[in-house]
C-alpha cells in the first residue's frame, strides 16, 4: 500500500492553520449536518423563504472566507448539483396549479417555488459539504464517523474505497491505454461489447484484488477494526465554533418564522 494510495480524493483537500481547519473532524460533521438540516425544514411556499436562503448563504460563504476556501473551490464543488438543477428545472413545466409568466413562458407557480426551493437547498447543502471536504482530510473524515458510532463496517468501507481508489482508477488507464494501441475507437455495437467486457474485467480485478488485500490483512491479526489510540475529549469552545454555522441557520430560520 503505497503512500500515494487516495491521492485524487487526499488532493480536495486544501491545506491550512484556519480555525476551521484546527476544529475535530466530528464537530464539523455534525455542524454540517444540522445546518443541512435547517435549510431543508425552510417552507419553500413561505414569502420570507428567499431572504432565508440568502441568511443561509451569507452564512455559509462567511465560514468558507474564515477557511480560506474560495469561489473557484466552492463552483467546482457545485459540479455534483446537476441532477437537481436539471429537475429544478423541470418542475415549473411538470407541476399544476396557478400559472404565471416567466421569459414569455407559462408556468406553473408552485412548481417555479418548488423548483427555486430544491435548488436553493441543494446548492447551500452542497457548499457546506464542500468546505467541509476541503477543511478536512479524508482519514480524519473517517475518525470523525468513528467518534459519531457510524457502524464499522461502514468506517472500514469508506476506509479502503479512499485507500484504493486511484488503484482501481490507474488499472483502468491501462485498460484503457491497452484498448486504444489495439485501435479501439469506441463507436458502434462493438464499442460497446468492449466497454461491457472492460467493466467486467475490471470488477474481477478488483474482486480479487480485495479478496487478497483481506486475507492478508486476517493473516496479520485483523479483527474487523483497525487499532487507534483513544480519541480527547473536545472543549466546549470548540463544539461552540463548529455549531456557529447551524445556530446562525437556526436563528434565520425562527426570525423568518416569527415575522412572516
Amino acid at each position: 500500500m503505497g503512500a500515494g494510495h487516495g491521492a485524487s480524493l487526499t488532493a480536495r483537500y486544501l491545506p491550512g492553520g484556519t480555525a476551521v481547519h484546527r476544529l475535530e473532524p466530528h464537530t464539523k460533521l455534525v455542524a454540517v449536518l444540522a445546518f443541512a438540516v435547517v435549510v431543508v425544514l425552510t417552507p419553500v411556499q413561505a414569502p420570507w423563504a428567499p431572504a432565508a436562503y440568502a441568511g443561509y448563504l451569507l452564512a455559509v460563504l462567511t465560514v468558507a472566507a474564515v477557511a480560506g476556501v474560495g469561489p473557484a473551490r466552492l463552483l467546482r464543488g457545485l459540479v455534483v448539483e446537476v441532477p437537481f438543477v436539471a429537475f429544478a428545472v423541470l418542475l415549473p413545466f411538470v407541476a399544476r396549479g396557478p400559472e404565471v409568466q416567466v421569459l414569455g413562458l407559462s408556468v406553473s407557480q408552485s412548481g417555479l417555488a418548488a423548483g427555486g426551493g430544491l435548488l436553493a437547498k441543494a446548492t447551500l447543502s452542497i457548499l457546506a459539504a464542500t468546505v467541509l471536504a476541503a477543511t478536512t482530510e479524508p482519514r480524519a473524515l473517517l475518525r470523525g464517523l468513528e467518534r459519531l458510532r457510524l457502524p464499522q463496517v461502514l468506517v472500514q468501507i469508506l476506509m479502503f474505497m479512499i485507500r484504493y481508489a486511484d488503484v482501481v482508477g490507474g488499472e483502468l488507464h491501462r485498460m484503457r491505454v491497452a484498448r486504444e494501441s489495439r485501435g479501439f475507437t469506441g463507436g458502434g455495437l462493438r464499442g460497446l461489447r468492449v466497454l461491457g467486457a472492460t467493466a467486467g474485467a475490471l470488477f474481477v480485478r478488483s474482486y480479487e484484488r480485495g479478496e487478497r488485500v483481506h486475507l492478508a490483512m486476517v493473516s496479520r491479526g485483523y479483527t474487523g477494526s483497525l487499532p487507534g489510540s483513544p480519541a480527547a475529549p473536545v472543549a466546549p469552545g470548540s463544539w461552540a465554533l463548529a455549531l456557529s454555522l447551524p445556530l446562525a441557520a437556526a436563528a434565520v430560520l425562527l426570525t423568518g418564522m416569527l415575522l412572516g
